[in-house]
């Protein structure tokens, strides 16, 4: 079989460019998805039509249960597993901290913290070699929000990341000598709808002015990205945090 590989979050954006690229190398995929059903099925018939492997799984991965049901389908389904792409995250509507309560830190950790704590950890029990495995890759999405802070934005999401960056860092030496590549991917402003998600959807028009670049990315580049992290090329690369940014 071709070696499989676990998108969370597939459905569209920066997951979708990233299942798109993936099974154009030749990857069995698993495509993740919480809400977007039909886009995920619709991109699971692309992948196929394509003469691609592909299946849609629901499950929410800050919820420790549905986690573990995502993997079980994995299992029986491929029966190994080969890369884990953390990228199923989410923001809030824009604002300062002294408006924000603790229901959206707890909404907003969970998505982006807990759920890819939850991922890799049932990814190091299948890829580790120490637990029989044959080794594997974990990409993180991280953002560079997690150097910049996102003040008057969204601080929780950039906090958020800034976890998802600690993770990278401990994880990749807790498991390098088990076969494992850990990095992280932190993106820039990207056009992708998450955007409005935060209330601004024009939001890459406005900030692409502070981009040295002069440009907002598209995700399909940001995918190249996680996509070289997944690969041989990337042999001796573990714990790196590689900025996709357009040098912001």
């Amino acid at each position: 079989m071709d070696k499989v590989m676990l998108i969370t979050g597939a459905s569209r954006g920066i997951g979708a460019a990233t299942a798109r690229l993936a099974a154009a190398q030749g990857y069995a995929l698993c495509l993740n998805y919480r809400q977007q059903h039909e886009a995920a099925e619709a991109l699971v018939a692309e992948i196929v039509d394509g003469g691609g492997q592909a299946i849609a799984v629901q499950a929410d991965v800050a919820e420790e249960a549905q986690v573990l049901r995502l993997f079980a389908t994995l299992d029986r389904h491929f029966g190994r597993l080969d890369a884990l792409i953390n990228n199923a995250g989410m923001l809030e509507r824009q604002m300062r901290l002294e408006q924000m309560d603790g229901a959206r830190l707890q909404r907003v950790f969970a998505a982006n913290v807990f759920g890819s704590f939850l991922c890799a950890r049932e990814a190091v029990k299948r890829i580790s070699t120490r637990h029989g495995g044959r080794g594997g890759v974990i990409v993180n999405l991280s953002s560079v929000a997690a150097r910049l802070g996102a003040p008057g934005e969204y601080i929780d999401y950039a906090a958020a990341k800034g976890a998802i960056d600690s993770l990278t860092l401990g994880l990749a030496k807790e498991v390098a000598a088990e076969g494992i590549r850990v990095n992280a991917v932190r993106p820039g402003v990207i056009d992708t709808e998450i955007h409005a998600s935060g209330g601004e959807p024009a939001r890459v028009a406005r900030v692409s002015q502070s981009v040295p670049m002069g440009r907002g990315g598209r995700a399909e580049e940001v995918a190249q990205a996680i996509l070289w992290l997944a690969s041989e090329q990337a042999s001796y690369t573990s714990g790196a945090l590689l900025d996709v940014s357009g040098g912001r």
